[in-house]
């Protein structure tokens, strides 16, 4: 078969096996070895006895679409899951496996090639197919799909984007674009005063500073229902509010900890995943190679009534053994974010409430807080006194005088519907990772005094925003769950998130697009909340 150009969308739905046989999996081990595992196998079930179907689609060598694992179907699994794939690539054909995971690698079964040159007409082509291995048939073998290409030449709303009437956002992902929203950008975990130059807005106001720690110690401060918190380190001996010049009610030398302990102890639902950092071992390195100080902050909530759960990067079931080692040891949980409920504006104390989040790239820990100076040695006797981080040079410390590494990040808060997907979120991961503590989740919806999701402003407010979140995980990291507010949304093209975006090393991200007024333009930028 020759290479031919696949410039277009590649629609491919996988829908059924049927006469499977998977051979051992040990094939190529030497045979003591393999009778060994061979053994272990039969006897915890992880042999011939489960097997784990997947189905995977390539454009070699490209992995551009996988299914979910299929089990207790020995010979006839079924997935019926389908994937709309963009394509540039020269390939010769198009390759559906179907593979067999196992507990110290994965068995092909058998693989299926379509010539791309029969894909360009743009006619469907269904079948069941044949599978092969190693240029012979694999027994009996076969499996059923459907594909259809679109040529991107033929597609007049290819490549408009933004500019397609039709633009809904990003189609085709687990959560839609949400209007009505309104997002508060921030540089660096403090700004002080003077430090902008006049910026004036539409309408002639002028842009004033944001500064994040103080607005998170704010909202944890007046939250009266829940507190949910997830970071790739969170740090309890961290103030969050130090400017002298701004000190907040309460806030004076109160700790991160402190401040979430008082919460609890007020009855407002505190729970928190906590990257479980492997390399932390207590009495030998408790704060871990990466200096999370993840057993330091599961301790210090130990027996008080905050749950705080430390989350390993688990691995999906369709990776071996030895690759769910490698991702358990060497891979993070990055996502950082606060979800809590906050008073509606106009309401006090005592009124209505609604979700508000915040999301983007800086931790709650040590070595985060920083302004817009970035000072290596000015601040080591008020701002970083009690925090000093300087990673990179390991005989540095404060009593030497530093320097201290400078931190420079981008953070969010986000108000409207587009919260709450940042919640759902959050209580997919903890259904799927801390299943023991499933039951600390609070049933939010239910609570009367939370607002449902709903827009926070106009269309014709200039401080509107349209907001897509878009998330990079696995099956190991979530439970499925469709909720009321995205059930056209499908499992099935949750699955299709998951395949698309695994390979991107962020966890989370926000596309988004403040909107001035239906007459302007619109001005659309991809925010980067979640980084590495």
């Amino acid at each position: 078969m020759t290479n031919c150009l696949l410039h277009g969308t590649l629609h491919a739905t996988i829908y059924e096996g049927r006469h499977m046989t998977s051979e051992r999996r040990t094939g190529g081990a030497p045979a003591f070895f393999r009778k060994i595992v061979e053994g272990a196998e039969d006897v915890l079930s992880l042999g011939k006895g489960v097997s784990k179907y997947y189905a995977t689609v390539d454009l070699t060598p490209a992995r551009v679409g996988r299914t979910g694992i299929v089990k207790g179907q020995p010979k006839t699994p079924v997935w019926n899951e389908s994937f709309r794939i963009y394509c540039c690539h020269s390939v010769a054909s198009v390759t559906v496996s179907v593979k067999d995971a196992a507990i110290l690698g994965t068995a092909v079964i058998g693989r299926a090639d379509v010539p791309a040159q029969q894909l360009l007409n743009g006619e469907p082509v269904e079948d069941w197919y044949p599978l092969y291995k190693d240029n012979e048939k694999a027994g009996n073998s076969e499996i059923r799909f459907r594909l259809q290409f679109f040529q991107a030449s033929h597609d007049p709303h290819w490549g408009l984007g933004i500019s397609d009437p039709r633009y809904p956002g990003v189609p085709y992902c687990y959560f839609p674009q949400r209007e009505g929203c309104k997002v508060t950008l921030y540089q660096d975990a403090h700004m002080e005063d003077g430090f902008l130059p006049p910026i004036y807005l539409s309408g002639g106001a002028q842009r004033q500073p944001t500064r994040c720690w103080e607005d998170i110690f704010e909202a944890i401060s007046n939250a009266k229902h829940f507190i949910y918190i997830t970071g790739w380190s969170v740090y309890t001996e961290i103030t969050l509010v130090r400017d002298p010049s701004r000190q907040l009610p309460g806030s004076l030398n109160v700790t991160l900890g402190e401040l979430l302990k008082k919460k609890a102890t007020e009855g407002v639902r505190v729970n928190m995943l906590v990257w479980d950092d492997r390399t932390a071992v207590d009495w030998v390195q408790p704060a871990g190679l990466m200096g999370t100080h993840c057993l330091q902050t599961e301790d210090y909530f130990e027996g008080t009534d905050v749950n705080c759960y430390l989350c390993p990067r688990n691995p999906d079931d369709s990776l071996s053994l030895v690759q769910g080692f490698t991702i358990s040891t060497m891979f993070t949980h990055h996502q950082k974010s606060v979800i809590l409920d906050a008073p509606l504006p106009g309401q006090g104390e005592s009124g209505q409430r609604r979700v508000m989040s915040f999301v983007g790239g800086i931790d709650l820990c040590d070595g985060r807080y920083d302004n817009q100076r970035h000072s290596l040695f000015h601040t080591l006797d008020n701002l970083h006194a009690h925090d000093f981080h300087q990673p990179n040079f390991p005989d540095t410390s404060i009593e030497k005088g530093g320097p201290r590494e400078p931190w420079h990040d981008i953070h969010s808060k986000l108000e409207g519907p587009i919260a709450w997907d940042v919640l759902y979120n959050f209580e997919q991961r903890w259904r799927q990772q801390a299943t023991h503590l499933e039951v600390k989740l609070l049933p939010i919806r239910d609570i009367g005094t939370i607002d449902p999701p709903s827009a926070v402003t106009f269309d014709d407010d200039p401080e509107t925003w349209h907001v897509q979140f878009f998330r990079s995980i696995d099956a190991g990291k979530f439970l499925t769950i469709i909720y009321p507010e995205i059930e056209t949304y499908t499992t099935r093209l949750l699955k299709s998130e998951r395949d698309y975006h695994i390979l991107i090393d962020i966890n989370l991200h926000i596309f988004s697009s403040p909107i001035s007024s239906s007459e302007q333009p619109v001005h659309m930028s991809t925010f980067l909340l979640y980084n590495f």
